[in-house]
């Protein structure tokens, strides 16, 4: 099992004094917080991708290859890149660059984002997200497998003879996760090549998620891929602890009530009650945190939001202490307990480099058994 935080890079004051930080004092705040996930013993950062303010991680690749240079052991990964209005091979060629530098520590999530106006800025059109996001993972799946690959889709130029540089650390490209908040074709697709489906399930209730999650498994299975229960899942949410809850529920409640996203609407008490978001004592997040066992079925990784909302450096700093220090051991401990044998643990560049040498199995798919598996879901 597989513990990790990651950030959305917004730029948010602080309600509790007014001030505003730099971009520059944000950007340098992420990298700092990567670090400290590392030194408290975490497993994975991953940094958002965005184009508009108020959030500054615009360039994923940057920010996390500068952190592979400080760093050993950590997974940096992303949440999200986005497939729709990326070029696929650009993608191919900086992520596989990226995981030559970072020795292999290195995915990336795929998603479609959440912000409209993304699309026309990079010459598309919201209306195709979905066939985007198809077409173009599709291509970035060749790329990283096909040494010369020959191309003609809708929403890019063809390639011909086209090879991608660097090619992926020892012929295994970085694992991919499909993130989705609401779309059974991300689960489907995720499903087809056999990859990670990551649910984000900071906003919406846990049955909302169940269902997707259900839905990816069962496709999984019927891919070929293995059993339902050996799929590869992916959680987010959000905690805030202190020694204890009251403490910890006065000192989120203002950050909560003004966060760029959620705030301005339910109250904590409620938002709390409905999904995952846990804020608490240590115990409380341990105990909350197991039920998603019991919700979902074994999972490979979970991932925390820790710097949202204005919260400051420090506070964020002294959150990763206790999450490494009296949280994530116990966490750790009992998932990897109650976990059985034929269930996979997280994926790592090790393991799936054992894996091909074993199986061999780094081959392409047939994208139009995809198309059929999309019209049955859109049904």
């Amino acid at each position: 099992m597989q513990f990790g935080i990651f950030s959305v890079g917004d730029v948010t004051t602080d309600p509790t004094n007014g001030r505003t930080p730099t971009e520059r004092e944000r950007i340098k705040a992420m990298v700092e917080i990567a670090l400290k996930a590392e030194e408290v013993g975490l497993d994975v950062f991953a940094t958002g991708e965005h184009h508009n303010p108020p959030f500054v991680p615009s360039s994923p690749t940057t920010m996390l290859g500068f952190i592979a240079a400080q760093t050993e052991k950590i997974i940096l990964s992303t949440a999200t890149t986005l497939i729709t209005t990326n070029d696929p091979v650009k993608i191919a060629e900086d992520y596989a660059m990226l995981q030559h530098l970072a020795d292999g520590r290195v995915d990336l999530m795929m998603g479609r984002g959440n912000t409209g106006p993304v699309y026309p800025w990079f010459g598309q059109d919201i209306r195709n997200g979905i066939a985007l996001a198809v077409e173009n993972y599709n291509l970035l799946h060749r790329l990283w497998r096909e040494d010369v690959v020959d191309w003609e889709g809708q929403f890019r130029t063809p390639l011909q003879s086209f090879t991608a540089t660097p090619r992926p650390l020892d012929g295994v490209p970085p694992f991919v996760w499909h993130g989705s908040i609401r779309s059974p074709e991300i689960a489907e697709q995720a499903a087809f090549y056999g990859d990670g489906f990551f649910a984000n399930h900071i906003f919406w209730p846990t049955d909302h998620f169940q269902r997707l999650i259900e839905f990816y498994r069962t496709r999984f299975e019927h891919y070929g891929h293995g059993r339902a229960d050996q799929a590869i899942v992916g959680l987010g949410g959000q905690v805030f602890i202190k020694k204890n809850s009251q403490d910890a529920i006065r000192e989120f409640r203002p950050y909560f009530d003004n966060a760029p996203v959620y705030g301005h609407g339910p109250s904590l008490e409620d938002f709390s009650s409905q999904t995952p978001l846990t804020v608490g004592s240590p115990q409380e997040v341990i105990e909350r945190t197991l039920t998603f066992r019991q919700q979902f079925g074994d999972y490979q990784r979970q991932l925390f939001l820790a710097d949202h909302a204005g919260l400051p450096l420090k506070t964020v700093l002294e959150q990763l202490d206790i999450l490494g220090e009296e949280v994530i051991p116990v966490l750790r401990k009992e998932f990897d307990a109650l976990r059985p044998a034929h269930v996979p643990d997280g994926p790592t560049h090790a393991a799936r480099v054992a894996q091909q040498v074993e199986t061999g199995d780094l081959e392409s798919r047939d994208p139009a058994q995809l198309d059929a598996g999309l019209e049955v879901t859109s049904r």
